[in-house]
C-alpha cells in the first residue's frame, strides 16, 4: 500500500495527470515518491519523444520540434518545475539574509533574476534538444533527458539533506530517501540510459551523470545559502538537470 501511495504522490505532484490522492502521506511515502519520480513521468517523456518523431515526419525545423516537446512537458507538469527554477533564482540573487531570501521565494511573482534564469535554461534545453534531433537521435534524447531530470529528485531528498523551512513540500520530502537507495537510482538510471538505442553505450550514462552533477551543484548552493531545500529548489534542480542531460546528448 505504501508503494501505491508513493506512486500516486509522485504522479499527482510531478504531472498534471489525474490520479487518486494518496491515502496517507508520511516520510516513507514521500521518500518512495521521490524514488519513483522517473517512473511517474514516463508518460511525459513518451509524449516528448512522439512530438519529436512527429516533427521529423512533418519536416518541421528542429528548434520548433524541440520547443514543442519541451513545452508539452512543461504543460504536463503544470509548469511546476519552471516556477521553482524562477523562484530559486530570485531567492539566491536576493539579500544574503536567509529569511529574506526564503520570503522572496514564497512570493508568487518572478523578479528579473528569475525571468532571466528561466529564459536562459529554456534556451539551453531547446537548443540542445534541437542539436540532438539534427544528429539523428532526438527521440531518444527527449526521453532520456526528461527522465534523467527527474531521477535527481532522489539525490535532492537523500538522507542528510535538510529542509529550509519547517513546513511545505521540502519539509515533507527532505532526508526521506536512504543514501543507498538514492545511489541505486543513479546506477539504474545510468545503466538503462547506456542501453538507449542509437547512442554509443557511454553517451546515456554521461547524460545522467551530467544531470546529477549540475543538480548537485545547485543543491549544494541552496543548502549553504538557504539552509536546505524547498519545493522550489527541487523544481530548479529538475530543470537544470534536464538541461544538462540534453546538452550531453546534443552532439
Amino acid at each position: 500500500m505504501a508503494g501505491l501511495n508513493s506512486l500516486r504522490m509522485a504522479v499527482g505532484t510531478l504531472t498534471a495527470l489525474p490520479v487518486p490522492a494518496p491515502r496517507v502521506i508520511n516520510r516513507r511515502v514521500a521518500g518512495g515518491a521521490m524514488v519513483l519520480a522517473p517512473l511517474a513521468v514516463v508518460p511525459l517523456a513518451v509524449v516528448a519523444g512522439l512530438i519529436v518523431w512527429g516533427g521529423d515526419a512533418l519536416g518541421l525545423p528542429t528548434l520548433v520540434s524541440a520547443g514543442l516537446a519541451i513545452g508539452a512537458v512543461a504543460l504536463g507538469s503544470r509548469g511546476l518545475h519552471l516556477d521553482g527554477l524562477a523562484d530559486t533564482a530570485d531567492g539566491l540573487s536576493a539579500s544574503y539574509d536567509r529569511e529574506r531570501a526564503l520570503t522572496i521565494m514564497r512570493m508568487g511573482d518572478s523578479g528579473p533574476s528569475g525571468v532571466a534564469t528561466l529564459v536562459f535554461v529554456l534556451i539551453i534545453q531547446c537548443g540542445a534538444l534541437a542539436g540532438a534531433i539534427s544528429a539523428g537521435h532526438g527521440i531518444v534524447a527527449a526521453v532520456v533527458g526528461v527522465l534523467a531530470g527527474r531521477c535527481v529528485l532522489s539525490l535532492c531528498c537523500a538522507r542528510g539533506v535538510p529542509s529550509a523551512r519547517p513546513e511545505g513540500l521540502g519539509a515533507t520530502v527532505s532526508g526521506s530517501v536512504p543514501i543507498t537507495l538514492a545511489a541505486l537510482v543513479f546506477v539504474v538510471a545510468a545503466g538503462l540510459a547506456s542501453l538507449a538505442p542509437g547512442l554509443p553505450w557511454w553517451r546515456g550514462g554521461v547524460a545522467v551523470a551530467a544531470a546529477y552533477l549540475v543538480a548537485g551543484v545547485l543543491l549544494l548552493r541552496c543548502v549553504r545559502r538557504l539552509g536546505g531545500i524547498t519545493g522550489d529548489v527541487l523544481g530548479g534542480c529538475v530543470e537544470v538537470a534536464t538541461a544538462a542531460a540534453f546538452v550531453a546528448l546534443a552532439a
